[in-house]
């Protein structure tokens, strides 16, 4: 379920936050209290990377065929993405800083055409979805629909199952140079369901803030992408201790839920000169962990996806030999799709 403000439906967002000496309100994908815990001894950068909209959606219809919608980006300049439902419309510049209006037109060919060739796969054509890149911070200012009546997408109109992700920073989509092309929106199309980003740039550390977060979430079945962001900051035992107090909580939490964990994708740790370096050491140990935790559970809705069968090959990773590049993400939400297809039944989970 959508936050819902101004007959719009914001998807993927917890809060929407005032900014002292800022108009508009700031997306947040998390709540205020998970935030504000986020961090792991002197690594808390979770708490501003938590600011960031990736995922998050503006989903409204409206009764006129015209709309002029209102945002700002905070920091940086960004860019905001157009869908009218699975269909991309537009790509709009956001400079930081300047409130920008986009005007938004109903496509004219969609008066022209057969429905059935725009019938929706995930999404009704009629729903306007405003997405945004990874790293933007967003202020919603103003939708004004020139009269025209506007309201949230009713449930038939958006994906019947949500999936949450959570996970470091190649879960939020780290280098796609393309948002829709991260990995989670790309395994989402093809699985037909709506996903709740909840990835933390280098800051996935296994809050007990998130976990219960994360348990108390409205979602159909989670992911929980671990490993890498702690490789250098914890030992095998603190990884251990708090990864699988992770896993447990929103499991227990859930049990009739399917949860999926995935530990380390395929990175530069594995081929360092140096061996002695904290991620060359602890990568194999925390898959490990990983895998004989899910191992030791015997539960038929805790799962375990080996990262190595998502990405198999490291010409996916982009130059910094860690993140995916476009080419790498496109092929791990295929990949993803296909190994959770065939778990995502209607018999596990009911439509």
């Amino acid at each position: 379920m959508s936050l819902i403000h101004d007959q719009i439906a914001f998807h993927n967002v917890e809060e929407l936050e005032v900014v002292p000496g800022f108009s508009g309100l700031r997306l947040q994908r998390f709540p205020s209290w998970v935030r504000n815990a986020c961090g792991f001894k002197d690594h808390s950068r979770g708490r501003f990377f938590s600011h960031r909209a990736s995922g998050c959606e503006l989903r409204f219809v409206t009764e006129g065929k015209f709309a002029r919608l209102s945002l700002s980006s905070l920091d940086a300049d960004s860019e905001a993405i157009v869908y009218c439902g699975d269909r991309a419309h537009s790509r709009h510049s956001l400079e930081a800083g300047v409130i920008t209006s986009l005007f938004l037109e109903n496509p004219p060919f969609f008066q022209q055409v057969d429905p059935v060739m725009i019938r929706h796969h995930r999404f009704s054509p009629q729903v306007w979805r405003i997405s945004f890149n990874q790293d933007a911070v967003i202020l919603y200012h103003h939708l004004d629909s020139y009269g025209h009546g506007v309201r949230p997408p009713l449930a038939d109109e958006i994906p019947a199952r949500t999936w949450l992700a959570y996970g470091s920073s190649i879960t939020f989509g780290g280098n796609a140079l393309f948002a829709p092309n991260a990995y989670v929106q790309r395994a989402a199309l093809l699985l037909g369901v709506d996903v709740l980003n909840k990835g933390l740039p280098g800051s996935c550390m296994c809050e007990r803030e998130t976990a219960e977060y994360i348990a108390s979430a409205k979602w159909d079945f989670a992911t929980l992408e671990l490993g890498v962001n702690m490789t250098e900051h914890a030992t095998p035992g603190e990884f251990s201790q708090r990864a699988e107090e992770l896993i447990d909580l929103v499991h227990s939490s859930n049990p009739e839920r399917p949860v999926f964990t995935i530990d380390i994708y395929t990175n530069r740790a594995e081929h360092l000169f140096d061996r002695r370096d904290c991620s060359a050491i602890n990568t194999p140990l925390f898959r490990e962990i990983i895998k004989n935790h899910i191992a030791g559970k015997h539960h038929p809705m805790l799962r375990h996806i080996a990262a190595d069968s998502i990405l198999k090959d490291t010409v996916g990773l982009s130059v910094d030999l860690l993140h995916p590049s476009d080419e790498g993400h496109l092929t791990m939400g295929e990949n993803l799709a296909a190994t959770l297809c065939p778990l995502l039944s209607a018999e596990i989970i009911p439509h």
